[in-house]
């Protein structure tokens, strides 16, 4: 690879953001004014002021104290620490490290235990970590294009090269993924999944989808989906599954995707398709 060098205009250094600059995000992100988290955070207006404008540099307590109150995710606990001037305290390691072996493990015999039926794990960008052996029956026909990695499970669902076709209920999906996702936005206020949003809301649905609505909807835990196959419609029901006290990025950033028959002809047709 060739690098330019002779007459190359220098690179701007980046000034790192101060604390102060990182909690009033947080803050005005969560739309609490400096009484509302002084009073959550038992500590004085006054202080938290000289905080947020540098004029006091809070204590590694008074930072995970703030951090727990606005709900800040642990990967943006570990920049306001350093920030601060501390080391960070939540280890970010991808899910094949060694260290994360028995987690692992748990995510990959919840896989295989849910088999005859569909079930996946992905990160916090919904990209596809993991999977059992009945995901694949599900993605016939999706252009190969979305299937090389790293594979976005949204984007694969609602293209009109990947599964939306197949969608019978396609509306009521695509509302409770954009519902999911603009939760996870407010909670993380992740740039990637803002933009990913807007790309997925720019697609079209197919010309002959309907505004079907299946009962049976709960938001936040479970959510149904029917679905065209070479064997029949088959239907679902789709939830969420995420560690519940997890002291790791990777793990708080994880979640698993299960889906459950929602009659007995697709329970029927998984059987007769799980591997022997």
């Amino acid at each position: 690879m060739n690098t330019a060098t002779s007459g190359a205009t220098p690179s701007r250094r980046t000034t790192p953001r101060a604390f102060g600059e990182h909690l009033r995000h947080w803050r005005q992100h969560r739309r609490l004014s400096q009484l509302d988290l002084a009073q959550e955070a038992d500590i004085s207006t006054r202080h938290l002021s000289f905080v947020e404008t540098g004029r006091s540099v809070p204590s590694r307590e008074m930072v995970l104290r703030l951090a727990e109150r606005l709900e800040v995710p642990l990967r943006e606990r570990n920049a306001l620490l350093v920030a601060a001037g501390y080391a960070p305290m939540y280890r970010e390691r991808p899910l094949d490290d060694p260290a994360l072996a028995s987690a692992r493990e748990a995510v990959d015999l919840i896989l295989r235990s849910h088999e005859p039926y569909p079930a996946l794990a992905v990160d916090r960008h919904w990209n596809l970590l993991a999977a059992n052996r009945m995901l694949p029956h599900l993605l016939e026909g999706a252009d190969p294009s979305l299937l090389q990695g790293p594979v976005n499970v949204l984007r694969l669902s609602l293209h009109p090269q990947g599964l939306a076709p197949k969608i019978v209920n396609l509306h009521q999906w695509r509302s409770h993924l954009f519902e999911r996702l603009r939760q996870q936005i407010h909670a993380t206020g992740d740039a990637t999944l803002a933009a990913l949003l807007e790309e997925l809301r720019g697609y079209p649905a197919p010309a002959d989808a309907d505004g079907l609505h299946i009962d049976g909807e709960h938001l936040g835990i479970a959510m149904p989906f029917r679905f065209r196959t070479r064997h029949g419609v088959l239907s679902f029901i789709s939830t969420t599954t995420v560690f519940g006290t997890p002291v790791d990025v990777t793990l708080q950033e994880l979640a698993l995707e299960t889906f459950f028959p929602a009659d007995a002809h697709t329970g029927s047709v998984l059987r007769s398709l799980a591997p022997r």
